[in-house]
């Protein structure tokens, strides 16, 4: 067995001694770790901003854009947000010991579903060091240890932020293995835990989509995960097109480059030769280029003909498919075959149109009259997130605190036995 190995097996040992003693930790004190963790963030932000100039001054090695290296900085500003959405997670309701629901049998026991941690979540993500204090304190809220594996790119960033939560968590009296950071940047690491089932319950991957296909071709445990947002806005035959134009721009211009950005406009044929040479100019406007189909291509004169593939493409960037369709059936057809399960929008004013676009569109989230862009955790009540699964086991959309958990059944009685 090599050292690496060894390595990966005795950090996942740890991580699971340390679930089980978060079993014992009430909210209390988990909402206390919290708030210290917000408290050194803020006094170290020196110290963290030095470490992380470390990373900035080697993106060029790693061939990081610019918009890359903006998302792995950290200033002073950067820090007091991370700071304020560990409180932000302290003001959320400890999900742990939640009961579900209740009955009581004919025979008089009580059955009850109660709300309990995964256990250990190994947890794979690149980039963004504000991501290593989010996943943690979602985690240790929700009752779970957590084994982080950052990326490359901001590793003395994730190695300053992760000595802060660790200490803070010796500090509270919780197991300081609660939280680990994975010391190598060796790619193997990632191989040998995908393999520890026996000692990892779930891996969430976040990332680009070689990161999500390679931990859901070698995880031997279950997996929460998105491939693709390849989200749609469909606006239909009766809509308010005032609305249905500024849904669109944001869904699309906001911040292209996340998942839950429009990567596809669908325009029913009844109002697509008014709607489409008017949204068109506000899309050049805004740099979009656009993939049209040979319905939709003589009302944008600055698309280029569409093929078959631009459907199933997540640009992630200033570039939008458009295609006229005949009908509601016809949009939904093309969602189910083309999209990718994440979020998908209807612009309408009939309400039976609305009702059967969310029943049959087969998504995590389907929106009605509003923005794509509102497919987050925060934007939905859930507070911080650790990712969006566009799986439907166990957890769909936004995962929080409660997709954090599953359940047990308990029972009490007063002597009863089965006949």
């Amino acid at each position: 067995m090599s050292d690496l190995q060894q390595y990966t097996i005795e950090t996942a040992k740890r991580a699971r001694v340390a679930s089980r003693e978060l079993v014992r930790a009430n909210g209390q004190q988990k909402n206390a770790w919290l708030k210290r963790s917000a408290e050194l963030l803020r006094s170290g932000s020196a110290d963290l901003i030095a470490a992380n100039q470390l990373d900035i001054d080697n993106a060029p090695e790693f061939g990081l854009s610019v918009a890359a290296v903006d998302r792995l900085r950290l200033n002073k500003a950067r820090l007091d947000a991370i700071a304020e959405a560990l409180l932000d997670v302290v003001r959320l309701p400890d999900p742990v010991g939640e009961i579900i629901d209740s009955n009581v049998r004919p025979n008089g026991i009580l059955v009850t579903r109660v709300r309990v941690p995964l256990g250990v979540v190994f947890f794979i993500y690149e980039s963004r060091p504000n991501v290593t204090v989010d996943a943690a304190a979602l985690c240790v809220k929700s009752g779970n240890a957590v084994i982080l594996r950052g990326g490359k790119e901001a590793f003395h960033s994730n190695t300053a932020l992760h000595k802060i939560l660790a200490t803070s968590l010796s500090e509270i009296g919780l197991p300081a293995d609660a939280v680990q950071l994975v010391n190598t940047t060796d790619r193997d690491a990632v191989g040998y835990f995908l393999k520890l089932n026996q000692l990892i319950d779930v891996t969430i991957p976040r990332g680009g989509k070689s990161l999500i296909e390679r931990v859901a071709a070698e995880a031997t445990m279950p997996v929460m995960k998105h491939f693709d947002g390849i989200c749609h806005v469909y606006v239909d035959r009766v809509s308010n097109l005032s609305m249905a134009e500024k849904i669109l721009i944001n869904s699309k211009c906001q911040r292209p480059g996340v998942c839950n950005a429009a990567e596809c406009l669908l325009v029913h044929q009844a109002v697509a030769a008014t709607f489409l040479p008017r949204i068109g100019p506000e899309l050049a406007l805004h740099g979009v280029e656009l993939r049209c189909c040979s319905r939709s291509l003589p009302h944008l004169s600055h698309g280029t003909l569409a093929t078959d593939e631009d459907f199933r493409t997540e640009y992630l960037d200033l570039k939008m498919s458009v295609k006229v369709v005949d009908s509601l059936d016809d949009a939904i057809r093309h969602i189910n075959e083309y999209g990718s399960h994440h979020t998908d929008a209807i612009v309408t004013s009939d309400l039976a149109a609305s009702e059967r676009f969310c029943r049959e569109v087969d998504s995590a989230a389907t929106h009605v009259n509003c923005s794509t862009r509102f497919n987050d955790g925060g934007e939905y009540g859930l507070g911080a997130e650790i990712g969006i699964s566009t799986d439907k086991f166990h957890a769909r959309g936004p995962c929080g605190l409660r997709e954090l958990t599953s359940y047990k059944w308990v029972v009490h009685g007063q002597g009863q036995v089965r006949s």
